[in-house]
């Protein structure tokens, strides 16, 4: 079993930046494949980011250039950092652990999610 933890979530204006973390307990969480998603109201849960068990990385195209997904296997945390934030980027942002190294970028690889946490960018 993975407990995931998501803080930083907020309000901000378009332009700005937040840093989201996850902080995860349980299993060993340098082996597990992390992921970011988000869902906006009456949308689906879509994909923003995954980092491996060995670091590497993958973006949706929409967010490409301004996140930047992190971890710290000492802390068994994942952070996502959000740069030059639009409204568009407006949902309830969703850490995820796989039990696979790799992750991938739909909801049906992952086996452990968090609580959620909201951000709203403001125009």
């Amino acid at each position: 079993q993975v407990l995931l933890v998501e803080s930083g979530g907020g309000l901000v204006q378009a332009g700005g930046s937040l840093r989201l973390s996850c902080a995860a307990s349980g299993r060993t969480f340098s082996s597990h494949g992390m992921g970011w998603f988000r869902q906006a109201p009456g949308k689906e849960r879509e994909f923003v980011a995954r980092i491996s068990g060995g670091g590497g990385t993958y973006y949706a195209d929409s967010v490409k250039g301004r996140f930047t997904i992190s971890r710290d296997n000492a802390k068994s945390t994942v952070y996502l950092q959000m740069n030059r934030l639009k409204p568009e980027d407006t949902a309830v942002y969703y850490c995820a652990a796989s039990v696979s190294w790799f992750g991938g970028p739909t909801p049906a690889e992952y086996d452990y999610w968090g609580q959620g946490t909201q951000v709203t960018v403001s125009s």
